[in-house]
C-alpha cells in the first residue's frame, strides 16, 4: 500500500465533539519530504518514513507544540504556552478537517505570565482519562480530568525543586503499570548522563520519586519527549541545536526494567538520527501509536512562534521485527 495511503487507513477517527474549527478557518497541512534532495527517500536509521507536514494554523496561539498524546484516535498537542489543539489528521495536505484550540484551565501561578503555563511534557491514562502536564521553571505537575477539561491536583516534587529554569520536565511518560519516568533536559548525573525521576504512581498522589542516570545519544542530544511501546519499552526524543549547524533530533529506545536506582546509567539504543539536510526542526513531541500495520512514530515540533521555524509533523514506521 502507498505509505500515503496507509497513514489514512492507521488514522482512523471519530468526529470531534460540537464546537470545533474548520478549514479554511483552521489549520492546513503542506506535505514535505524526507530528503529535500531526494524526495523518495524512506529510510532513515531503524525507521520507515511515512510522511511529513508543516501545519499552518490561522488562530495566533497555534504552534509552540512541545508534547502531544493520541487519545481517541486524535491529536492533543499541547504547548509551551498552555494552549491545547486537538485535531484529527489523516496524513493528507490541505485543510485539516476538525481541530479545537483551548487554554489550561490552570496552572501554575494566576495565568498572568509565560511562566505560570510553561507546560513542556505530558502523558496520558486511557483508562481514566487523566492527563498529566508537566511544567518547567515553576518546576510542577499537573493533572487534569480528560481533555485538559479541568484541573484535579498537582504537586511540586521535591527533587525538580533544583532544575534550571526553562531547562526542567522536558519529557514525561506513564508507564502501563502506573510509573512515571520524568527527564530533566539538561541536569545531569555525577557522571554527565541525564538525570531523570522514576515516580511508583501517579506524582500527585506519589510524589517521592527515586533518582536514575540516563545515557543518550552523544553530541549533546537532550531529551524532549518519551512515549511507551505496547511491549513496555519507552522511546525517547532528543533535541540538539547549533548556531552552525541548526536543530538536530534523535530517537532511542530503552527499556525501564533495566533501570537501577543508584547503579549504574541506562542507555538508550538509537534508532535514527535527524539533521541537516534532511527535513526537521525543533522537534520536541512524540507520540506512540499503534495500528494493525505495526506501529506509528509521530514527531512534532516547537516553532518558538517565530518565522523561521515551522510546525513539523512527521510519521514513522517502526520495522516489524522491532
Amino acid at each position: 500500500m502507498h505509505r500515503l495511503a496507509l497513514l489514512a487507513a492507521l488514522v482512523a477517527i471519530a468526529p470531534l465533539p460540537l464546537g470545533v474549527r474548520s478549514a479554511p478557518q483552521g489549520v492546513t497541512a503542506t506535505a514535505v519530504p524526507l530528503d529535500p534532495a531526494d524526495p523518495g527517500r524512506t529510510t532513515l536509521g531503524s525507521l520507515r518514513y511515512l510522511g511529513g507536514w508543516v501545519l499552518k494554523g490561522t488562530d495566533r496561539r497555534f504552534g509552540g507544540v512541545s508534547s502531544m498524546t493520541i487519545e481517541d484516535g486524535h491529536f492533543t498537542m499541547l504547548s509551551d504556552g498552555g494552549v491545547v489543539t486537538r485535531l484529527r489528521f489523516a496524513g493528507q495536505p490541505g485543510p485539516v478537517a476538525d481541530y479545537a484550540m483551548s487554554e489550561l484551565p490552570d496552572g501554575p501561578g494566576d495565568g498572568s505570565e509565560k511562566v505560570d503555563r510553561d507546560s513542556e511534557s505530558s502523558t496520558y491514562d486511557a483508562a481514566s482519562g487523566h492527563v498529566w502536564a508537566g511544567f518547567e521553571t515553576r518546576n510542577e505537575i499537573w493533572r487534569y480530568t480528560k481533555g485538559f477539561a479541568t484541573a484535579d491536583g498537582h504537586v511540586a516534587p521535591k527533587l525538580m525543586a533544583d532544575w534550571p529554569d526553562n531547562l526542567g520536565a522536558e519529557a514525561m511518560v506513564r508507564l502501563a503499570d502506573g510509573r512515571f519516568l520524568v527527564f530533566a533536559e539538561t541536569k545531569t548525573c555525577k557522571d554527565g548522563t541525564h538525570y531523570a525521576l522514576l515516580f511508583p504512581g501517579d506524582p500527585v498522589e506519589h510524589p517521592d520519586a527515586t533518582p536514575f542516570c540516563y545515557k543518550g545519544p552523544p553530541g549533546g542530544f537532550a531529551p524532549t519527549d518519551s512515549a511507551q511501546l505496547p511491549d513496555g519499552r519507552v522511546i525517547v526524543l532528543h533535541r540538539r541545536f547549533s548556531a552552525v549547524a541548526g536543530f538536530a533530533a534523535a530517537l532511542t529506545v530503552i527499556d525501564p526494567k533495566a533501570i537501577v536506582p543508584g547503579g549504574p546509567a541506562i542507555v538508550g539504543k538509537v534508532l535514527a538520527t535527524l539533521a541537516p539536510p534532511l527535513t526537521v526542526d525543533n522537534m520536541e513531541a512524540l507520540a506512540v501509536q499503534p495500528t494493525p500495520h505495526g506501529l506509528v512514530l509521530w514527531v512534532a515540533s516547537d516553532d518558538n512562534y517565530f518565522f523561521l521555524e515551522r510546525t513539523l509533523l512527521m510519521a514513522f514506521a517502526l520495522p516489524k521485527a522491532f
